[in-house]
């Protein structure tokens, strides 16, 4: 296959508006590669790897029996995913500075940066660094996931849904059929994605075309409108409610409450206005147990198509012989709350919604296997060049976890780092060591200030006191310990707490965050101006690289 005419080759790459350090870095790779020989040619190798990245819109990892047993969601085709594979425990997604959070996940995905070094779509400003070329490279899309895979002699292939994405990266896929995709018909739906990975399929088994490709399969399901298919809507007992007046059926099929249900979170977290929060199709601002559950039966019909257009593609693989030199990811690009803590959207640090779900499965990958992780989506990136044997570019930022997959390690790193500030700033901003993680709020403008501690060994659900009342747990059936709670009050729990608040302020500063929480130091910054003002306005101080 022959790339795309915006595709930029090694040798024709422009360098010009890189920063020197970033020249240097490129340059020496180009020399590397030539002197092996694979500068110009490198599909030369043979046998190399297939992959197929499979990204879903908007799902909890707790929605899948692989992450929560008692999960009512018929998933066969990834339970096979991951009883032949490994199934990462602790995949996260690093945050977002904006409230539609999967555009700087998906950045993430595609260039593997962090989250202050990424852009937003053009002409927006959330991110303060958007202007330093530093910290924020200018040609960023050259050294994405499509680019490097392309100079790499891969086929590459982009189905997935229309915007809040790297646009400028997604355009350098050879093969590319963009489309939202979330009604409750074939061509509406989710099987409107698969279908274009089966044409491509089918085009590449008539050419015989023996390049290795790189799939790119996205969903533009479970996000909301979640509006099924007619007959798995019924196998969850769920409907497409569209009256605000009333609330939907009760139905015994359509899926429990999740065990940390709230009828509402008990503080603002300095997003409660955001749409996902207010104005979802079918709940709106309502937490009663029927909305959520009808909602929750909406997303797993929504989650089982997906699941059927999966196993459509394994098929067709497996029928061309294909499929045992394919590595085969599945992932979400952030979690979802549907009732879990009283918050119905993306834009919270709890557990359900900034994990992700992530399962492995391909060549030399222990079947039937679990590790912890601690990866970020952005880790992606240089794990599928060290999976192809090409080389990551020089701007990526994430850690490769073929060890991982190799089964000769448990976890790439020690500490995870979070964000939420799509709202009123400084947001949210959580970081997480062992069983201990640490989330605090703040809202400048509401005179907010909330801090929570959880053990989740022992709280992995991070109950709050309010789901020790007697009318919350007669709902959800579940009677929590008397240790699951917040423990940041706790006078036993202080030195764990201060040593949990200094290591949230180690990473604020490893990672470039601009803002500081009220009890952190101010180092000296500028709080950024917001969104909203010009674009121009980021820090007065200027921003030196890590």
């Amino acid at each position: 296959m022959q790339a795309p005419s915006q595709a930029i080759t090694r040798s024709t790459m422009p360098l010009i508006q890189l920063n020197p350090s970033m020249k240097f870095a490129f340059l020496l790779i180009l020399l590397s590669l030539a002197a092996q020989g694979l500068t110009q040619d490198a599909s030369a190798a043979e046998n190399r790897p297939n992959i197929l990245f499979i990204i879903a819109d908007d799902q909890s990892p707790f929605d899948l029996k692989v992450y929560n047993p008692d999960s009512t969601l018929q998933t066969p085709h990834l339970d096979a995913l991951a009883a032949g594979g490994m199934v990462f425990d602790a995949a996260h997604h690093m945050g977002a500075w904006t409230g539609g959070v999967c555009t700087p996940s998906r950045h993430m995905v595609m260039s593997g940066r962090t989250l202050w070094h990424i852009p937003n779509k053009p002409g927006r400003v959330n991110n303060p660094h958007i202007t330093n070329p530093v910290l924020v490279p200018p040609d960023l899309a050259a050294f994405t996931l499509p680019a490097v895979f392309n100079r790499g002699g891969y086929d590459t292939v982009r189905t997935c849904k229309n915007g809040n994405s790297f646009e400028a990266a997604n355009k350098l896929f050879a093969v590319r059929s963009d489309k939202t995709r979330r009604g409750g018909t074939d061509e509406t739906g989710s099987a409107w994605h698969a279908e274009q990975v089966l044409d491509y399929l089918k085009e590449r088994e008539a050419s015989k075309d023996a390049d290795p490709f790189l799939i790119y399969f996205g969903f533009s399901h479970p996000h909301d409108v979640r509006d099924g298919k007619p007959e798995l809507l019924a196998k969850y007992g769920a409907v497409n409610h569209t009256d605000k007046s009333v609330l939907p059926p009760a139905d015994s099929r359509q899926p429990p409450l999740p065990p940390n249900y709230l009828p509402g979170h008990p503080f603002d977290n300095t997003h409660m206005t955001v749409r996902d929060e207010v104005n979802v199709s079918g709940v709106w601002n309502k937490r009663d147990p029927r909305t959520i559950r009808n909602e929750l039966g909406r997303e797993f019909a929504c989650s089982e198509n997906i699941d059927i257009q999966i196993g459509r593609v394994l098929e067709k693989l497996e029928a061309m012989g294909e499929l045992d030199n394919t590595y085969i990811f599945y992932t979400a690009d952030h979690g979802m709350a549907i009732g879990r803590h009283g918050l119905q959207g993306k834009q919270n640090l709890y557990e359900h919604t900034w994990r992700v779900p992530f399962i492995a499965k391909g060549p030399g990958i222990p079947s039937n296997s679990h590790v912890t992780g601690n990866i970020y989506l952005l880790d992606v990136l240089p794990t599928l060049c060290d999976l192809a044997g090409i080389d990551s570019p020089p701007t990526t930022e994430g850690t490769s976890f073929k060890p991982l997959l190799e089964g000769n390690s448990d976890s790439v790193r020690d500490v995870l780092y979070g964000v939420y500030c799509g709202g009123a700033k400084p947001g949210m901003r959580c970081v997480k060591q062992g069983d201990w993680k640490l989330i605090k709020y703040e809202s400048s403008k509401e005179n907010l200030r909330e801090t929570q501690l959880f053990n989740l060994a022992e709280n992995p659900h991070e109950f709050l006191q309010q789901h020790h009342d007697p009318n919350v747990m007669a709902v959800s059936g579940i009677k929590p310990s008397e240790s699951q709670t917040n423990l940041a009050d706790d006078p036993r729990f202080a030195v764990k707490l201060a040593e949990m608040e200094a290591l949230l302020l180690a990473e604020m500063r490893r990672h470039d965050d601009p803002y500081r929480m009220w009890n952190q130091p101010d180092d000296g910054l500028t709080p950024p101006a917001r969104a909203s003002d010009s674009g121009t306005k980021t820090r007065k101080r200027p921003i030196k690289a890590r």
